[in-house]
Order: structure tokens, then sequence, then C-alpha cells
């Protein structure tokens, strides 16, 4: 009987992507005052359609691309030599030759280099979650994709400024502050391209 309550939980929610809806209108005034005006949904003649209350929405452009290159090299040498010269007379005389000499060579040669590339693209759409002083957006929402073979999840979360976005109400991910961005994937395929759970146990406590 849980079995299929957890059928939609293949990697699980977090917290705070959930859509964000607005807060119910105030209760209207007991005295009618006769005017067509609200303070709750008032839009200037002027004005666009840009997203600036909580529950509005916004689309964020994901154009995330990041590059890492690093290499180092290490390079070594140290000889050293030793000898003592002894009397020729007994007892010294009997010691064998070569018995009072000695040296020692050490070598060291090393590298190393790592390199890292990721690309992330495609539009998000979220909702304004709350609405902070100074015109800054608390945005935050999930895209869910099922597919044949399994279901793929983008969640997002952040801080967006109101001058940021664009005429088309939307924003490039690389404006959004303490962008929290996740990408991740359940199913047969994901679950194909990840090591089995006694491989990774032994990959753990093997020291070799």
């Amino acid at each position: 009987m849980l079995l299929p309550a957890c059928a939609d939980e293949g990697f699980g929610r977090v917290p705070g992507v959930a859509a964000t809806f607005p807060a119910p209108p105030p209760a209207p005034p007991t005295a009618l005052t006769g005017s067509l005006y609200s303070a709750a949904s008032y839009t200037g003649l002027a004005s666009d359609r840009r997203a600036r209350r909580v529950g509005d929405l916004l689309t964020v452009r994901l154009i995330e691309r990041t590059q890492a290159r690093k290499s180092a090299t290490a390079d070594s040498a140290r000889n050293g030599t030793t000898s003592i010269t002894l009397p020729t007379v007994p007892p010294f005389s009997w010691v064998p030759e070569g018995l009072t000499s000695g040296g020692s060579t050490q070598n060291f040669k090393g590298s190393g280099s790592a390199a890292q590339d990721n690309q992330l693209s495609g539009d998000i759409t979220v909702t304004v979650a709350r609405v902070l002083p100074g015109g800054i957006l608390a945005i935050a929402g999930e895209k869910r994709l099922t597919l044949n073979r399994g279901e793929e999840q983008v969640q997002l979360t952040g801080l967006v400024r109101s001058d940021d976005i664009g005429a088309d109400n939307s924003v490039p991910s690389t404006r959004v502050a303490d962008a929290r961005i996740r990408y991740s994937g359940s199913g047969q395929i994901a679950d194909q391209s990840r090591q089995g759970w006694l491989a990774r146990f032994f990959a753990k406590v093997v020291p070799l």
C-alpha cells in the first residue's frame, strides 16, 4: 500500500521550491466608498507586465557554463657523498677499503592536472516567493519532465533585482544572486549509469 504513495518521489522535493501563491486579498471594508480603486490589484497605465508581486511568474534563462583548469609539476634532486681518511698504521690499516666512504642520491618527479567543463542551458519559469526591500525578488520554482525511461527535474531558487528583468519578463541566470540550481534525474537510464551500492561500499572501505 505504501509503494504507490512513494512513486512520485524519485529524487525527493527540496524545501522552498514549490509554487508560491499570493496572499488572499483583505476583507472588503464595511463602508462602501463608491471608488473603483483597489490597492491589491492596481496596475498603472504606464506599467508593464514584469513580475513584481508575490505569486507573479518570472522566466529564468539558464546560461550556466563553468570551466576549470589546473596543472602542477615538481622536480627535485639531491646528491651527497661522505668519506673519511684513516691513518695507515694498525689498527686503522685493518679497516677494509671502502668502509669509510658513503653517499646518497635522491630524485623526485611529479606532475598532475585536472580539467572540468559544465554547461546548462534552457528556460524555467518560477514564481516570486517574497518581495524584499530595494526591489529584490526572492524566486523559487521547479520543472519536472517525465520521459519514457525516467524523470528529469530542474530546481532553482535565488534573488533577482527588478531592474534586471527584461521587457519580456525574463532574466538570465547569471543575474540571479545566491542561485541554487539543481538538475537531477531518476529512472532506468539514471540507475544504470550509477555504480551499485555494494561496489560503492567496497570502494570506500578498500584502501587500495
